[in-house]
């Protein structure tokens, strides 16, 4: 029997086929693509995240997967979802929660109780009799453990079912995208102790999920594309039962399961303290700053996703697992100080994805980097333009920016070499095509049919607006993408210089020059003392009051006659919440502190802004950043920054007001400490002249002691240590590996 999914899951009879696709492409979706998912009447703030490589769990914190739209809650590999279903009772009751405990990004515990029951031989089973134990392990599979244990003294007859399911929604189906697919959705079918699922896509490719039960169940049946799998318990005193669901996304066969597990489990936990040594090792005297600082290493491991031969961060989970620019290359930046060897994956994985063509349907043109990439039905059978697509206009300029800024730390000309071609066209790029009148700033404006309307970080539809809330009409330059440009520029002809091209290298830092000029001319708001968001497509001044600006100071563009007005209106109480500077001014009209950009907090974007004020000068309002966004840190869950948070004001109140559909993790928020860090002891390396600074250090109040070891200039390596001492920060080289000279300046 045949069947099409019906969106969240469900099964209807099987009907005729979308009409196809003009060519395979430009086939327009039923709704317009948005930068964010529609938030769902049930907050999935709580979910439980795992990844591995290029498969992930999104689960609810007890274990169990619940069929629902927007969720998010699923086992997906290559942009679809294998599992939609996974659903624990014992006795015919869900167990009773205890503790949920995130282990490492691929591996958690989960305790539980049994309700009250009635045994099978009819004698009552208090609640806390039966410990439901389950291990939750992502490999390049799902492998599920559930151990039930009786800590009564009488024996217990009951009965343990799971329900399983698998829709094979394309991952932009599950974050609202409407579309009746043409697909067919097989009845599961069992053979022995396996389940398999199978789904036939639009375009002929077949998806598989195997599930493999052990030890064998007591009964499996099937209802239409539910499967429900019972075993029959029987414990005497202190005896426990293991009941292993080892869930694959193809038709892999696995074998014994535990032992599988095991050394999945031995290989993932090698490859984990293999990344660990591979960073800077972090300590200091604030055991809460310690796990967020541990935390935020091993989510970077975690969301670390092959590319070709190479790797880089996801954005994040569970609606970002796949390549990014934008995202994945301001990860890197932030984590340059801790691992450069993440900016080298993630430069590589991008230049092999450079665009060549123009092509208007998918925003490409010419040297531009990609904004993201899906391999899911929608995009193999042209509904979205994410094959990649590249309606982004700052991941090029970002591109060129990490460059300079990985050879800054690393020395690593042989890599720049590798990516001379790619450096070459993503300068064209800016000049050519970015520069679309001419007139030295680089605009952008949609011309994918299916594609975002704006294509800076700020990518909502309604996310750039003037000073009275009006949506801007493009095309439109945006602030920080001049100041990426500027940054861009000055950066890359240090590598030009070194690569022999000393010519190049002077007109990059002359172009730089000149565009500074005319930024601080064109973008000033003066009536305001801040700069305008942006200019719109009759080169009028979009005058919002935003955080964007805050990235012109950490790229050097801003003139220094105007940083400390910058400065002072970041951290006015419209901007800065108390937790952190808001998107947008909460006296805009457009200002809706629940809204994705419009009046949200995102700590990597206070992590750029806080290292744009230390960069000037400003290092109390660097340091009231980073105390705002470790407070975040410290009430959150397993120590992860979210994604965003709502603007609400501070008020004394003790924790934040959530966004529900927030990716935890996500990858630059999860380097946000690093740059926050970085930024308070000032550090700053320049491996062409063999040389590390430490400017201006200033630990707070809450961080006494700060120790960093195995920080990567060049070919040598150092270890320093902060102490704080009053109102001010002293160090001292505790380790040096090679000849770098490391100074301060006060």
């Amino acid at each position: 029997m045949t069947s099409a999914r019906e969106p969240g899951g469900q099964l209807r009879p099987a009907g005729g086929p979308l009409a196809p696709a003009a060519d395979g492409v430009e086939a327009p979706p039923l709704r317009e693509l948005e930068s964010a998912p529609d938030v769902p009447a049930e907050s999935r703030q709580e979910l439980l995240a795992l990844k591995s490589g290029a498969v992930f769990l999104c689960a609810r914190r007890d274990g169990d997967i619940r069929p629902a739209r927007s969720s998010g809650e699923g086992l997906y590999a290559e942009d679809t979802r294998h599992l939609s279903e996974l659903r624990l009772t014992v006795g015919g009751l869900p167990p009773v929660p205890l503790s949920s405990v995130l282990e490492s990004g691929h591996y958690a515990v989960i305790n539980a109780t049994n309700p009250v029951l009635r045994s099978a031989t009819g004698a009552p089973v208090p609640q806390e009799t039966l410990n439901v134990r389950r291990t939750v392990l992502i490999a390049d599979r799902l492998f599920y453990r559930v151990r039930v244990r009786n800590f009564g003294l009488e024996p217990v007859v009951t009965v343990a079912e799971v329900a399983l399911a698998a829709d094979f929604a394309d991952v932009f189906e599950v974050r609202g995208m409407v579309r009746a697919t043409s697909g067919r959705l097989s009845e599961p079918t069992r053979d022995g102790d396996r389940v398999r699922f199978v789904y036939l896509a639009e375009d002929g490719q077949q998806r598989e999920t195997l599930v493999e039960l052990e030890p064998s169940p007591a009964r499996v049946s099937i209802d239409g594309g539910r499967v429900r799998v019972a075993w029959d318990v029987r414990l005497d005193a202190r005896e426990s039962i293991s009941l292993w669901i080892t869930v694959t996304p193809a038709g892999v066969e696995v074998g014994d399961a535990e032992s599988t597990a095991a050394q999945a489990a031995g290989q993932l936990e090698a490859a984990d303290g293999e990344w660990v040594d591979a960073c800077a090792q972090i300590s200091t005297d604030n055991e809460l700053f310690d796990r967020l600082i541990d935390a935020s290493v091993r989510d970077l491991h975690a969301l670390m996703m092959p590319v070709g031969d190479v790797k880089l961060p996801a954005a994040g989970i569970p609606w970002y697992v796949a390549p990014f620019g934008r995202d994945s290359l301001l990860s890197a930046c932030e984590a340059l100080m801790i691992n450069p060897e993440i900016a080298r994956g993630t430069l590589l994985a991008l230049a092999g994805l450079q665009a060549h063509a123009d092509e208007a349907w998918r925003d490409a043109e010419p040297g531009k980097i990609l904004h993201e990439l899906r391999i899911g039905e929608l995009a193999r059978t042209g509904r979205i333009p994410h094959t990649p697509y590249y309606g982004t206009v700052d991941a090029t300029p970002l591109f060129l920016m990490v460059a300079g800024g990985y050879y800054r730390w690393t020395l690593d000309l042989e890599t720049m070499l590798q990516l001379r071609p790619a450096l070459d066209a993503a300068l064209a790029w800016i000049d050519q095509w970015g520069d679309r009148d001419g007139d030295g700033f680089v605009e952008y404006e949609r011309r994918a049919p299916a594609g975002l309307i704006n294509h800076g970080w700020k990518d909502s539809h309604d996310s750039i607006v003037h000073a009275d809330g009006a949506i801007a009409e493009g095309p439109i330059a945006l602030v920080e993408v001049q100041g990426y440009v500027y940054e861009a520029k000055l950066r890359i002809a240090d590598v030009y210089e070194a690569l022999g091209d000393a010519p190049r290298a002077d007109r990059l830092r002359a172009e730089a020059s000149e565009l500074r000029a005319a930024f601080n001319e064109a973008f000033w708001d003066p009536d305001e003392g801040f700069f305008a968001l942006g200019l719109d497509g009759r080169k009028a001044q979009l005058r919002s009051v935003t955080s964007n600006p805050a990235h012109c100071l950490y790229c050097g563009i801003v003139d220094d006659d105007k940083a400390a007005l910058v400065a002072e209106r970041l951290m006015a109480t419209d901007m800065f919440s108390g937790w952190g500077i808001r998107t947008l001014s909460g006296s805009s009209p457009a200002y809706n502190p629940m809204s994705y950009h419009n009046g949200s907090i995102w700590p990597h974007d206070n992590a750029i802004a806080a290292a744009g004020l230390k960069r000037y000068g400003f290092d109390a309002a660097t340091n009231r950043i980073a105390a705002g966004m470790f407070d975040v840190a410290s009430d959150a869950r397993d120590f992860r920054l979210p994604e965003l948070f709502c603007g609400f004001q501070r008020d004394g109140s003790r924790a934040i007001v959530a966004y529900p559909v927030a990716c935890i993790p996500q990858a630059w928020a999860a380097a946000a400490p690093f740059m926050l860090l970085q930024a308070m002891l000032g550090i700053s390396a320049h491996a062409p002249l063999n040389s590390l600074t430490v400017d201006r250090p200033r630990l707070p109040d809450w961080l006494g002691e700060v120790e960093i070891r195995g920080i990567q200039v060049g070919s040598s390596k150092v270890s320093l240590a902060f102490r704080q001492a009053g109102p001010s920060t002293g160090f001292s080289l505790l380790e040096q590996d090679g000849n770098v000279r490391v100074t301060m300046t006060t």
